[in-house]
């Protein structure tokens, strides 16, 4: 139930007299807007965060490339790498070495699996299985294992046999 009484005097609005809630009807209305404002709070931070929508989950690329960047996060983390062939030579785009980027987990999430800043430095020879971009931008979402094969190419190519395997399934 809501109880108003009315004021005039100094207090009063444009018709003589003024709404004023008293008790029940003030302490519901603070409720009502601090609610509101975590409803409001939390649905910005749900909908900042992304969907894998914009991958394509139907198709998985698995690329061997040199680590350039390591990009830890507190939503996920990135691994930019240039990409090269069986040859251990970079794979060429338009005169330029040809750049691709994975997204993963959360960098505390990638620790406690082992990739680190530290695990996989810049140089590191890398080969992984990604989910890429619907609109053919060079960038996917982790789809597979992550191979880390040091900082030459092994002879046979950088996989499971010949370099540390992280973020497979379990067999």
């Amino acid at each position: 139930m809501l109880r108003t009484r009315f004021v005039s005097g100094p207090h009063a609005g444009p018709m003589g007299s003024t709404s004023v809630m008293t008790g029940y009807a003030w302490r519901r209305s603070v409720v009502n807007g601090l609610a509101l404002f975590l409803v409001a709070a939390l649905s910005t931070a749900v909908s900042a965060h992304h969907s894998f929508a914009m991958y394509d989950m139907t198709a998985t690329k698995t690329m061997t490339g040199k680590l350039t960047r390591f990009i830890p996060g507190s939503n996920h983390a990135q691994l930019i790498f240039e990409v090269i062939g069986p040859d251990g030579k970079p794979v060429m785009n338009e005169g330029k070495p040809l750049v691709w980027g994975v997204e993963t987990g959360s960098a505390a999430a990638m620790a406690r699996q082992g990739v680190t800043v530290d695990s996989f430095p810049q140089g590191t020879i890398l080969t992984v299985s990604l989910h890429p971009l619907r609109d053919g931008r060079p960038f996917g979402a982790i789809g597979g294992a992550l191979i880390n094969c040091g900082t030459t190419l092994p002879a046979g190519g950088c996989n499971e046999k010949t370099g540390k395997s992280f973020l497979a399934p379990a067999n």
